[in-house]
C-alpha cells in the first residue's frame, strides 16, 4: 500500500508527459495541413486541440504535486521526474505550437520579405522560451532544497504558467496568425513569457493553501461557478486566469516599489 501511494503522483506525472505528446502531434498535424494547404480552417482544429492538451497538462502538473504533500510520499525521483516532463510539456510543445501557429502560418500566407525574417526570429524567440524554461526548473530545484526558501512564492513566472498562457491565447484565438503585424506581437509575448520566467519577479505559489482544513459551504459554490463558468466559455476564462497569474508578479512588484515606505518609529524619551 506504501508503494502504490509513492506511485500515485507520477501517474499524474507521466498524465502530463502524454498530454505535452499529443499537443506536440496535434501541432506537427496542423502545421502540415497548413503547408499542404488544405487551409487555416481545417488546421486551427489541430492547434486547438494542442492547446487544450497544455492545459490538461496543467491541471496534471498542479495535482501531481498536491497529491505528494498531501500523502506526504514526496521523493527525489518524483521531483526529477517532474522535472523532466516539464521541459518537454510546457517547455518543447508550447514553443512547437508557438512557431507552427504564429509563425509558419505566416510564410505560407504572406508572400512579403519580411516573412523569412520573422521566421528567423521566431526560431529565436520560440527556443529561448525552452532554454529559459529549463533554467526555471534548474533553479527551481535547487532552491527547493533550500531550508530558507520562502513556499509561499515561486520566484520567477513558472513554467506551466508561461505555457498556459500562450495556450489560453491559441485557444481564444482559434485561427493561425496570417498578418506579419500580429506575428510581431506573438513574438513578443513569446520573449516576454521566456523574460519572466527567469526574472526575480514573485509569484504566489498556493502551496501554503491547506486543502484538508475545512471551508465554508460558499467555497464550493465559488469552485461550482468556477468550473462551469470554464465549460461554457472556456476561451474566456482561460485566457482570463492566465494573463491575470502572469501579470500578478509585475503589478505586485510594480506597487510595492510605489507605496510609500512606512513611517519610522519614534524615540521615546525617558523624563
Amino acid at each position: 500500500m506504501r508503494r502504490g501511494v509513492y506511485v500515485l503522483p507520477s501517474l499524474f506525472t507521466v498524465g502530463t508527459l502524454v498530454c505535452g505528446y499529443f499537443a506536440i502531434l496535434s501541432t506537427l498535424k496542423g502545421s502540415q495541413m497548413l503547408a499542404a494547404g488544405i487551409g487555416a480552417t481545417l488546421s486551427l482544429a489541430a492547434f486547438d486541440n494542442a492547446a487544450k492538451a497544455i492545459g490538461w497538462a496543467v491541471l496534471f502538473d498542479g495535482l501531481d504535486g498536491r497529491i505528494a504533500r498531501l500523502t506526504n510520499s514526496s521523493s527525489d525521483f518524483g521531483r526529477e521526474f517532474d522535472s523532466l516532463a516539464d521541459v518537454i510539456t510546457f517547455g518543447v510543445a508550447p514553443a512547437f505550437l508557438a512557431y507552427a501557429w504564429g509563425v509558419r502560418a505566416l510564410e505560407e500566407v504572406d508572400g512579403t520579405q519580411l516573412v523569412p525574417h520573422l521566421r528567423q526570429v521566431g526560431w529565436i524567440a520560440t527556443f529561448g522560451f525552452v532554454i529559459c524554461g529549463a533554467a526555471r526548473l534548474a533553479r527551481f530545484n535547487i532552491d527547493s532544497t533550500k531550508a530558507t526558501s520562502d513556499r509561499r512564492y515561486f520566484v520567477g513566472l513558472p513554467i506551466p504558467a508561461s505555457a498556459g498562457v500562450l495556450a489560453a491565447l491559441v485557444h481564444w484565438a482559434k485561427f493561425p496568425l496570417s498578418n506579419w503585424i500580429y506575428g510581431i506581437l506573438w513574438l513578443a509575448v513569446v520573449a516576454l513569457l521566456a523574460f519572466l520566467m527567469v526574472s526575480r519577479v514573485r509569484y504566489y505559489s498556493f502551496k501554503a493553501l491547506d486543502l484538508r482544513r475545512r471551508r465554508p459551504y460558499v467555497a464550493i459554490i465559488v469552485i461550482g461557478m468556477i468550473v462551469w463558468a470554464i465549460w461554457a466559455f472556456s476561451e474566456y476564462v482561460l485566457l482570463t486566469i492566465a494573463l491575470t497569474y502572469a501579470l500578478s508578479g509585475p503589478v505586485e512588484r510594480l506597487t510595492s516599489r510605489l507605496r510609500p515606505p512606512p513611517p519610522e518609529p519614534k524615540e521615546v524619551h525617558a523624563a
